[in-house]
């Protein structure tokens, strides 16, 4: 009689442990989505692609490439750029209109006259 109490107790233990850790994952995994939801750090990164998304769709847009800008920040710009090139058959680069045509070469106005680059 009790051995059959202690596996009893042992059992209402275990389930009850089971239970509350089962909980606190649940609880754990929407804590670290609220988190991630309501960060600075995600709704800057959100602000940034809304931008990048109205640069790539107006090619008309200036896309300036400083000599300060890192690599990876000059690596998105011209990623941008050429998309633009190949969508548009145009795009604002560092203020200067730049063109493609149907031979894939690329060309800007200089003066009325097409200069090839």
């Amino acid at each position: 009689m009790n051995i059959f109490l202690v596996f009893l107790i042992l059992g209402f233990i275990f389930f009850g442990y089971k239970k509350i850790n089962s909980k606190k994952t649940k609880n754990f995994k929407l804590e670290k989505f609220k988190n991630k939801l309501q960060s600075t750090q995600t709704n800057i990164d959100r602000i940034f692609l809304r931008e990048e998304e109205k640069t790539f769709s107006n090619p008309n847009i200036n896309i300036y490439i400083g000599i300060y800008d890192n690599e990876d920040n000059i690596n998105k710009k011209s990623n941008i750029h050429r998309a633009r090139l190949s969508k548009f058959k145009k795009s604002k680069l560092n203020g200067e209109m730049i063109f493609q045509d149907n031979e894939q070469r690329i060309y800007k106005f200089n003066n009325g006259k097409k200069v090839y680059l």
